[in-house]
């Protein structure tokens, strides 16, 4: 029993130390520039200010930063899903010749480093004609190797019998696919489009190569201006820039932490 309260105790005082830096950040987000950076830091103040957030509106279109970077995050992220559960189901349920080999080769491209392909790339999307714009960042990370391989392994895991029985009553792949596999894979699901949308909202250095209209870039590609061109010389309005930018992402996480723990739990890795 003892053991047991020390661990609880040592698990607290690390996850206060882990959060320590984003408490810091939102807390001088609101301090006035005098307080901000004072040495030891201000941990607690009575004296707090939203100037630093109208500040950051007033330099930037932030609000329109927000909605291209919601706009290829929902992209990517349904995306994705989409096609990782297409692929997946093909490599997990479906025969044909050289299945095996070509599951090899794609998990032998998690090997190879995103700034490889950096270049051949944007060749591509350039001779599309997709330079600055959102369709270049969103189209190249639908397809997403780690995401299919996870639901492989978990579509492995899921009975036949449930697959033949559906095939009996005349379902072909799809509607398998609908109204059996999918509905058994929520929790791997859930923490995929967990994974994938925090990439893609987070995203800075794919948007910032492709996108250069400031019309059309993102939230992560904006903070850059908002810290150069536009900035008035006040650390603070960065630090609430990023607030505005992290703060919803914390709280997304935190309630979408079951799904995340039981998909690490219940995802086999057989096959």
């Amino acid at each position: 029993m003892t053991r047991r309260w020390v661990l609880n105790v040592a698990l607290i005082v690390l996850g206060l130390v882990m959060m320590a830096p984003f408490y810091w950040m939102l807390l001088t987000s609101f301090l006035p520039p005098e307080l901000a950076f004072r040495l030891p830091p201000v941990w607690f103040s009575a004296t707090l200010t939203i100037e630093h957030f109208a500040s950051v509106f007033e330099l930037i279109p932030f609000g329109l930063f927000a909605l291209n970077s919601l706009k290829i995050t929902l992209i990517v992220t349904t995306g994705s899903l989409v096609v990782s559960v297409l692929a997946a189901y093909a490599f997990a349920r479906l025969r044909f010749r050289g299945r095996d080999v070509l599951f090899v080769i794609l998990l032998a491209s998690l090997m190879v480093p995103s700034q490889v392909t950096v270049v051949p790339t944007f060749m591509v999307l350039r001779s599309l004609g997709l330079v600055d714009t959102h369709e270049a960042v969103y189209l190249p990370q639908l397809i997403n190797v780690l995401a299919i391989f996870l639901l492989r392994q978990w579509f492995l895991t899921i009975p036949r019998d449930l697959e033949d029985a559906a095939r009996i009553d005349g379902a072909g792949h799809f509607r398998i696919l609908r109204h059996v596999i999918v509905p058994l894979s929520g929790p791997p699901l859930a923490a995929l489009a967990i994974f994938i949308s925090l990439a893609a909202w987070n995203d800075f250095f794919w948007p910032n190569i492709m996108l250069s209209t400031p019309e059309k870039l993102t939230i992560p590609v904006g903070l850059v201006y908002l810290q150069g061109e536009y900035s008035t010389g006040s650390p603070v309005v960065i630090f609430a820039a990023i607030s505005l930018v992290v703060v919803p992402i914390l709280v997304l996480f935190v309630l979408a932490q079951r799904p995340i723990t039981q998909s690490l739990a219940m995802t086999g890795l057989r096959g």
